[in-house]
């Protein structure tokens, strides 16, 4: 009865302060996803606070052990660096082979941009993977889930390296990118279900990071991650809708790793259509459209350059794969830097935004930092697109490339931070849309970069794409002054889950 009373009072603090998020007759309360974070305004209903008693807890925590939230801060950040690590693998895959694309084409009697077809098509399905899997997430879980996608990208990982032939490798190579984009896609759901509102953006800081990073570092093993999920993962979905007393029973954490246990509590989640149904509804929403189109337009670049430069690195200043390599310790320190950065910026941010609206923290608050990240990524491109064009030293290349991505990891954590404080409740589904656009621009963009920039120039292409960054912007200007109202215009999601 105890717990039972305790598990209603949660649910009745939370529905408090949701109304007090919505309630249009509350002074300058105007958007349905406003948060006050200021504890004082909220004394007479002695909402859960920080240990430091200065923010208050979003999501409440229940008193259930079994929550995520209340996991230790080992246990919390364990899963977390499954997540990231899981994210890093993707990418690194879809790139690793772009040192080597002369001699894989010596290989199999190709040229360089043949061999990066298979590279493209990798790339793609990375983003495919994540909406699928984000989708069956809503439906088995999501340990079970991020296990089996795993296993089946050590698989299709080890068809690569036994493949005979450019067809041999090509396909298993594609299904590879399918099965490893699952903690892309879903990267946001768990940084979502393991982290409080005020915990999120340092922890999106730190995927984006190791997300865009990937690409520059050396290899790390598809069995290694298969050994974390095995043996730290663990299942981060909790139903905060329903009491305590009603709880699913945690059995074996084997069971949930292979999804047995989420199965016999299917029918508290979402049926399948349902599950398949939400990421519909939310990409027809006026703020995420207007964000993934945004998205497509900024990062689709850094893909092409990191697909594409070592054959423009080899046929302009002859470089060997080597020589090639090294040149990725240019993004890889910008990486680092960004992510440095960011780990205090998005959170000064947020801080003075939150003090001078006075305890209210609105999503607009995350696309600040786009105003300094911009600079970075125009200037990068112009200075690589001046320096191909005109030989420069190829050290300004590396200038150019890596102020373009560290204004990118700024730009990617401050929009995947936006969307999710903009629908918390669909936290996997406004993730994998925005990894969908960045593999989809990236993939479209592979495949005709080469003979664009041989076509017009690498001033000319370079510039545009520069261009293109400045064009779109505005679109972030109009979300800042036009948020609230596109959101109220969209209407609520009413998912049966979050």
């Amino acid at each position: 009865m105890e717990a039972n009373a305790k598990a209603n009072a949660s649910i009745h603090h939370a529905e408090f302060l949701e109304n007090q998020i919505t309630d249009p007759a509350n002074p300058g309360i105007q958007d349905q996803k406003a948060v006050f974070l200021d504890p004082e305004s909220y004394k007479a209903e002695a909402l859960k606070t920080g240990a430091d008693g200065h923010i208050v807890l979003i999501p409440e925590p229940s008193e259930d052990p079994q929550d995520p939230l209340n996991w230790s801060f080992k246990k919390r950040h364990t899963m977390l660096a499954i997540v990231v690590a899981c994210s890093f693998l993707p990418d690194y895959g879809s790139v690793t082979g772009a040192a080597t694309l002369a001699p894989q084409a010596e290989e199999y009697g190709i040229t360089p941009d043949e061999v990066n077809h298979s590279q493209s098509g990798n790339q793609f399905m990375v983003g495919a993977g994540g909406v699928i899997a984000v989708m069956l997430s809503a439906y088995f879980g999501r340990l079970p889930v991020l296990f089996w996608f795993t296993l089946f990208a050590f698989a299709t990982s080890a068809g690569q390296a036994g493949s005979i032939g450019f067809t041999g490798f090509f396909v298993p190579r594609v299904m590879n990118g399918f099965f490893s984009g699952v903690a892309q896609g879903g990267g946001l759901m768990f940084i979502k279900d393991l982290f409080f509102l005020h915990e999120q953006a340092r922890k999106i800081n730190l995927w984006q990071s190791c997300v865009i990073l990937s690409p520059f570092l050396g290899p790390l093993l598809a069995s290694f991650m298969i050994t974390t999920v095995v043996l730290f993962g663990e299942e981060t979905y909790y139903d905060r809708n329903i009491p305590l007393s009603e709880q699913p029973v945690s059995q074996s954490r084997w069971l949930r790793l292979v999804g047995i246990e989420q199965w016999r509590s299917r029918r508290r989640r979402n049926t399948l259509s349902e599950a398949f149904c939400r990421s519909f509804k939310v990409l027809i929403k006026p703020i995420i459209l207007l964000t993934n189109f945004y998205y497509v337009c900024i990062f689709a670049w850094l893909v092409a350059i990191n697909a594409t430069l070592p054959i423009f690195l080899s046929s302009l200043y002859g470089f060997w794969p080597k020589q090639t390599g090294f040149m990725y310790f240019a993004p890889a320190v910008a990486s680092i830097a960004a992510y440095i950065s960011g780990h205090w910026l998005h959170d000064i941010l947020a801080r003075l935004y939150i003090r001078r609206n006075k305890g209210n923290f609105d999503p607009e608050a995350r696309l600040i930092i786009v105003w300094l990240a911009m600079p970075f990524m125009i200037s990068g491109l112009v200075i690589v697109g001046f320096s191909l064009q005109r030989h420069y030293h190829y050290m300004l290349v590396a200038l150019g490339w890596g102020l373009y991505t560290f204004g990118m990891i700024l730009n990617s954590a401050s929009v995947n931070m936006y969307v999710l404080n903009s629908y918390p409740e669909a936290s996997g589904e406004v993730g994998m849309w925005i990894n969908f656009s960045r593999t989809a621009g990236g993939f479209i963009i592979s495949y005709f970069q080469v003979s664009w920039v041989e076509r017009v120039g690498a001033e000319v292409a370079f510039g545009t794409q520069a261009a293109i960054c400045a064009a779109v912007f505005p679109i972030i200007i109009l979300l800042q002054l036009r948020g609230k109202q596109l959101r109220s215009w969209g209407g609520e999601l009413n998912f049966k889950t979050d």
